[in-house]
């Protein structure tokens, strides 16, 4: 008797010892699916051939313009940039808004959530290509462009139409791209 078990232990179902292994197979096929094909992080605005979301927006420097969405419709395509003075890439993207600047672009510029004096020693070390600058201080209107973070660059027609939306720095690779949008947006 003491070779035999008891009767009364109950044995599961013989696939039961499978189980363990095929969750672990199920578990490593979708980190590699993940891993191979990872999903886009990028958030598009939904306002890309829609007018801007009306706003009015205080200047974030003593004695500057503000910024309003009447203004970006003044017959021209312009650029809206999104941009912070604690934003690394923004820093990144500075020589680049130089050159489009320079190449004759008209840039407003939105700072989120930044103090005015930062924001002037930003400018002071960048340079500052922007025609006016409106301060978002509450993040609302970058909220309601759809902007998932800064640096972010909306490609504006000259009815107050967005038309391209760039996310992240603008690299020097990116320069010939949005100036082909602006002139697509004429």
């Amino acid at each position: 008797m003491s070779g035999t078990p008891p009767s009364s232990a109950r044995k599961g179902p013989a696939w039961a010892i499978w189980l363990p292994l095929a969750l672990f197979v199920v578990f490593v096929v979708l980190v590699t699916v993940g891993l191979v094909r990872p999903a886009d992080r990028n958030v598009a605005s939904t306002l890309i051939d829609r007018p801007l979301p009306s706003f009015d927006l205080p200047s974030p420097l003593p004695g500057g313009a503000g910024l309003k969405s009447a203004d970006l419709s003044g017959g021209r395509p312009r650029l809206l940039n999104i941009f912070a003075s604690w934003c690394v890439p923004c820093r990144v993207e500075a020589p680049q808004l130089a050159q489009l600047a320079k190449a004759g672009v008209t840039i407003d510029g939105i700072s989120v959530r930044d103090r005015p004096d930062a924001l002037q020693a930003f400018l002071a070390e960048n340079g500052n290509p922007y025609s006016r600058i409106g301060a978002d201080n509450a993040g609302s209107v970058q909220l309601a462009l759809g902007s998932s973070g800064v640096p972010e660059t909306y490609v504006i027609d000259g009815k107050g139409r967005v038309r391209y939306q760039h996310i992240g720095e603008i690299r020097p690779e990116h320069v010939a791209l949005l100036l082909g949008k602006l002139e697509a947006a004429k």
